[in-house]
């Protein structure tokens, strides 16, 4: 095993993951999202404080840092280390991991992120295409009935593992998927707390008091 390897690539994609998208465009705009709404720097809450454009531009930049990070950094550090005995997917699910981690506790935030959601959907586009199929449409379904984003999100993180062994059967890629969704619910466990107790704000309705 190479550590050099996955060091460098884990650190490369953490770096990329840690890019703090919606604290950036709203800073951009003379705003603090950190003081705003929810106080997250994810897409949701952009969308709520600065409006849609601003939270399509940050979800889709957000998707693309777990994108990048699995189809670019990975296969550019396996370019650059160049051992045909290392598994090219070990190395992705490295790179996706680290994103992930980036962008939920970015160094440049005092490791405070977001929760996740869009770049463990562009890490998942790049090592399980079908499975982000499914899960996106348990999204859609349950944001659909419900305008909870959170309970979609949560929902569709739950969902993760079960939609990666019905479309790869791999053990080690359930597992990793497995670890992705219990992150991303420990990463709404208010959300869960306020759902729980009815005061978790919908999309479209009055806000109580903004949260995502």
């Amino acid at each position: 095993m190479d550590l050099r390897l996955y060091f460098a690539t884990a650190l490369a994609a953490y770096l990329m993951g840690s890019l703090p998208t919606g604290y950036l465009v709203a800073r951009a705009r003379g705003v603090d999202i950190r003081k705003e709404g929810s106080g997250n720097i994810g897409a949701t809450n952009v969308f709520r404080i600065l409006g849609k454009p601003a939270g399509i531009f940050v979800l889709v930049v957000d998707g693309l840092k777990g994108y990048a990070a699995c189809a670019w950094v990975a296969d550019l550090m396996l370019r650059w280390f160049a051992n045909p005995e290392i598994a090219a997917e070990t190395v992705r699910i490295t790179a996706g991991i680290a994103a992930i981690l980036g962008h939920n506790y970015t160094c440049w935030l005092r490791f405070k992120g977001g929760k996740g959601i869009a770049t463990s959907a562009g890490v998942l586009a790049a090592l399980v295409p079908a499975a982000l199929l499914i899960i996106f449409a348990i999204w859609v379904i349950v944001f659909a009935l419900t305008r909870y984003v959170s309970l979609a999100s949560i929902s569709a993180a739950f969902s993760l593992p079960f939609a990666a062994w019905f479309t790869r059967n791999n053990l080690g890629i359930v597992l990793v998927t497995g670890a992705m969704g219990a992150l991303a619910i420990y990463k709404h466990r208010a959300n869960i707390h306020r759902l729980l107790e009815g005061t978790e704000n919908r999309i479209g309705a009055k806000p109580r008091e903004a949260r995502s």
